[in-house]
């Protein structure tokens, strides 16, 4: 193939020209078709001219969805103000696939539950909740997914019998559940990528055993390298009482009190 005789500027104005033309084609689709009309530019000429001209595809937006008025989660600051779930998946060694219920308070950090079953429920959420409250306190409000397990008749019914608001992310936003995805990135690095569970008794038994040191032992960086249970016991001060339980403590803010909404009603809220 004979060397383009065209300039830089006429080269531009081809590819700006393909590219309207071929609105969803990358750099390297363009490439080819320069090629083919005779055109030997370089490949990395034709990607550093993609990028200057801003001629990169944009994503396409989703399916618009009809899902109400939504606004922004309030951030907690207290203790049983907010806690998370989310579902870990891992195998035995039999090949067998077992599912992992977390369970995090989003202000002190502590991981409440670490439940293992090859099936979990929404009845088993509900019944798993009641065991962490009966030791905790309630929660105001409980954050999770869309998934069929949280949005079953049994989990709506626990939560209207308790008064424990539900919050629902948006559809594909994991991020709107930060505090479980990144304490589940954690899980899945310390712990699940390094052990092999010989069968369900065994991995309840190491869950239980991390879960107890990361709360008791492991530093957070979020939290002054303090342990989730330290910083815990420190919002507490000397009350007496267990940190869950202190209402207003003092301690460093986890969020701006400018984003704060004190008046959030126990409802079941979309997140957006």
């Amino acid at each position: 193939m004979k060397r383009s005789r065209f300039t830089e500027e006429q080269i531009i104005g081809i590819l700006r020209a393909l590219a309207q033309e071929r609105r969803r084609f990358g750099y390297r689709r363009l490439h080819v078709l320069l090629r083919r009309e005779g055109h030997a530019v370089n490949r990395k000429r034709v990607q550093r001219i993609y990028r200057e001209e801003r001629l990169t595809v944009r994503p396409r937006g989703g399916r618009k969805r009809a899902m109400g008025r939504r606004r922004p989660l309030d951030l907690p600051l207290v203790a049983n103000q907010r806690w998370s779930l989310d579902f870990v998946s891992d195998q035995m060694t039999d090949g067998r696939r077992f599912r992992i219920l977390t369970v995090i308070d989003n202000f002190t950090r502590e991981c409440l539950a670490l439940v293992a079953d090859t099936s979990l429920s929404g009845a088993r959420v509900a019944r798993e909740l009641d065991a962490v409250i009966r030791q905790r306190g309630r929660p105001d409000t409980i954050v999770s997914d869309n998934g069929t397990e949280y949005t079953s008749n049994a989990v709506l019914a626990w939560a209207d019998d308790t008064g424990v608001g539900w919050h629902y992310i948006a559809p594909g936003k994991p991020q709107q559940n930060g505090f479980n995805e990144s304490f589940n990135g954690r899980l899945r690095d310390e712990l699940l990528n390094e052990t092999l569970f010989r069968s369900l008794p065994h991995a309840r038994a190491v869950l239980e055993a991390w879960r107890r040191d990361y709360n008791e032992r492991r530093p957070h960086s979020k939290l002054g390298w303090l342990t989730p249970q330290a910083y815990a016991q420190a919002l507490a001060g000397n009350t007496g009482r267990p940190a869950a339980l202190v209402d207003g403590c003092a301690g460093r803010p986890i969020a701006n009190p400018t984003n704060l909404y004190p008046d959030q009603p126990r409802t079941l809220v979309m997140a957006g």
